[in-house]
This record gives structure tokens, C-alpha cells and sequence, in this order.
């Protein structure tokens, strides 16, 4: 997977609010209330994180800090600086090539393991029975772990079944928590689903509000699967940090545009990975959950769905 240039004017929010500059404990107020099955509620560091709970009792949470492109030096500030200011999903993959810098920012960070929820994925090159267990241990080392709390198949690619068996005995063997998939159709899900002793608990795969995905998200579900957004804010593609629509939404809370996708993404119940270098765009992101978007603001965010990916270099 290359980076490929895209020209769609996506500045990254131009009218950032004077209030980026809260604390974490401040913007996570009101983080209590949930419309989730199964959530619960956690303090860690003064910050309260909302987990929701997945289909083999493991907890995530629902909101969590992306790592494409992040890399080296930048990428271990990156993820420490997240898990200072009360990120603990920490999404990575063997194809982003930063487990390392991943693993040396959570060292950076000083926060007990246990209180992280770390993903990584196996990649095409790697999948097969034989193969995806040496690329788990791989990825492993380079993170300096004990053991992920997700390891997910990147790609519906390649020897799958022989991968998910691989991870169903990583699972069972308890050195990965929660196994699932990512970029899986529903008729992919189902074909791996035959004749496996273990159900995928998460599917991460494309949404933002220009690709809402509303079968797939309605067949996972209906198959107690949870769906998980990467690059929510679909990289500001599209103008989503511009969008009038979003901005007009927004000016009722005063929220920019990625917070009200955000807020839209929690508000379904998905879990969120948004991914910046910047610290002030950390903050926002997580400035959240003391707001919350109207039955009409929902109807009017799902008439953006273009129905469409806007990554098609990546398909």
C-alpha cells in the first residue's frame, strides 16, 4: 500500500475552535451517557474512556488513534503524545512498517499495558497457515508486546482460511484477545464463517460520511460482529474538513466538521480510528462526547452518502 497523491483540497480544518487547547480531562466531560449494548465505562489518568464490549466479551474502545504514515521518530511522539491525552486504541499493521515506532511510543508513554487496546494486522504477503503465524510474531517483536488485543487479516486476500486458522489458535492459545478481519464483504465474512470455530469480533473496514456503507453495516450487526471505521474522516477527502453541510451542523455546537463525524460515527455505534501528527487535532478529536447530534442532524449527514469509495487507488 503506497501513499498516492490525492487533489482535493483537504486542509485540515481551517476554523479549528479556540477550545482545541483543553485539557483531556476537560473535553472528555460528559463522557458518560451511551447508546451501546454492552458499553461500559473506565477512569484511567483523570480520563474517562467509553469501551464497548464485543461479541467474545473482550473491551474496546470506541474511539482510538490511528497510525498510517506515522513513522519513526514522529510516529513514537505521535502515539505517546495520544496516550497522554487519553487515547488507548492504538491501531497499527505489518504493511504500515511503524510497529517499532508504535512500540517505543507505548514504552514513551509510561502507561500500564493492561490498559491499552492494541491492534495490528496480518498482510497479503503474509497470509497462509505458516505464514501469518511467523508475521504475528514479527509484528510482536517489533511492538515489544506480550501478546495484541486484536490481530486482524488486512486484506480478503490470498490463503485466508489458512490465516484465520493460524489466528483462531494465536486466540485460543491467548497471545490475541479478539481476532477479526478488515475490507471483508459480507459474502466474504460468510465464506470464512464456514467451517471456523471462532467469529470474527470486528470487520474494519472503509466508512466515513461521503461511504456510509449501511448493508454492511446492518449485516454485521446482525451477526454480532462490531464495524470499525479507518480513516473516519476519509483523510478530509472530498472537503470533508469544509463541507458546508457538516459546518452548518456544527456551528449548533460549536464543533468543526471532524467532530461532528466523529460524533456521527459514535452516535451508529462504530468504532473510530482517526489518525494526525498533530497534537491540537489529538484533542479535538477527542472533544466528542459532550455534544450530541439530533435525530435530524443524523438524517441530514446520511443524504451525504455518495455511496462510492474515495480511496479508489486502494482497491
Amino acid at each position: 500500500m503506497e501513499k498516492k497523491g490525492y487533489k482535493n483540497g483537504i486542509n485540515r480544518r481551517e476554523f479549528l475552535q479556540t477550545g482545541a487547547k483543553l485539557t483531556a480531562a476537560g473535553m472528555l466531560a460528559g463522557f458518560g451517557t451511551t447508546r451501546l449494548f454492552g458499553a461500559v465505562n473506565s477512569s484511567q489518568m483523570g480520563t474517562t474512556v467509553e469501551q464497548i464490549t464485543l461479541n467474545n466479551g473482550a473491551k474496546m474502545p470506541i474511539l482510538g488513534f490511528g497510525t498510517l504514515y506515522l513513522n519513526g521518530p514522529v510516529g513514537e511522539k505521535c502515539v505517546a503524545d495520544a496516550i497522554s491525552l487519553g487515547y488507548r486504541l492504538i491501531d497499527t499493521a505489518t504493511v504500515y512498517n511503524n510497529e517499532e515506532a508504535v512500540g517505543v511510543g507505548i514504552k514513551q508513554s509510561g502507561i500500564d499495558r493492561k490498559e491499552l487496546f492494541v491492534t495490528s494486522k496480518v498482510w497479503v504477503e503474509d497470509s497462509g497457515y505458516e505464514k501469518a503465524k511467523k508475521a504475528f510474531d514479527t509484528s510482536l517483536n517489533k511492538l515489544g508486546l506480550d501478546y495484541l488485543d486484536l490481530y486482524l487479516i488486512h486484506r480478503p486476500r490470498g490463503d485466508v482460511k489458512g490465516s484465520w486458522k493460524a489466528m483462531e489458535e494465536l486466540y485460543k492459545e491467548g497471545r490475541i484477545k479478539a481476532i477479526g478481519v478488515s475490507n471483508f464483504t459480507p459474502a466474504q465474512i460468510n465464506d470464512l464463517m464456514k467451517g471456523s470455530s471462532v467469529k470474527p469480533a470486528v470487520n474494519q473496514i472503509e466508512t466515513h460520511a461521503f461511504f456510509q456503507q449501511p448493508g454492511d453495516r446492518e449485516f454485521l450487526k446482525e451477526n454480532n460482529i462490531q464495524m470499525e471505521a479507518w480513516s473516519p474522516l476519509a483523510q478530509g477527502r472530498n472537503g470533508l474538513f469544509t463541507n458546508e453541510t457538516l459546518a452548518e451542523i456544527g456551528k449548533k455546537y460549536n464543533k468543526t466538521n471532524a467532530q461532528v463525524s466523529l460524533r456521527w460515527h459514535y452516535q451508529r455505534g462504530i468504532v473510530a480510528i482517526p489518525r494526525t501528527s498533530q497534537t491540537a487535532h489529538m484533542k479535538e478529536n477527542l472533544n466528542v462526547f459532550d455534544f450530541e447530534l439530533s435525530e435530524s442532524d443524523m438524517k441530514t449527514i446520511a443524504k451525504l452518502d455518495l455511496n462510492t469509495t474515495q480511496f479508489p487507488e486502494w482497491e
